[in-house]
């Protein structure tokens, strides 16, 4: 599976500049490709609109959070978004193509596996931030 050079140079400005708060990617015509960036001042809310209920996508999400210091922290999220709506074909391609797609993502930190919405709420990042 071909990863677009977008893909990467997208990662790398949410990594370095956080010039995006999330960034949803998908497959198309055999290769991963950016379908949508999310601007810094989005939300967590507008970020889970981008995840179609019956379709995979790959997503990378920057999570802010206070440590038990009171202290701002950010954490890098891979999520792979998997509904168990969705075609078994398309779960196959997404399965077999993940961990070739992180390993170009330099600087993931924590990753995610989620089949609907509770699997990657606030609270489950919180607890995985920290």
């Amino acid at each position: 599976m071909a990863v677009h050079d977008d893909c990467k140079l997208k990662f790398m400005e949410l990594k370095t500049k956080r010039a995006y708060r999330f960034i949803v990617f998908k497959i198309e015509e055999k290769q991963i490709i950016v379908e949508k960036l999310g601007e810094p001042a989005e939300s967590y809310d507008d970020f889970c609109t981008h995840l179609p209920a019956d379709e995979c996508r790959y997503a990378v999400y920057d999570f802010d959070f206070l440590t038990k210091e009171s202290v701002p922290k950010s954490r890098i999220f891979f999520i792979a978004w998997c509904p168990d709506t969705s075609k078994v074909r398309s779960k196959m391609i997404y399965a077999s193509s993940k961990d070739r797609f992180k390993r170009e993502l330099d600087g993931i930190q924590i990753e995610l596996q989620a089949t609907d919405p509770t699997e990657m709420g606030l609270d489950v990042f919180k607890s995985r931030a920290n």
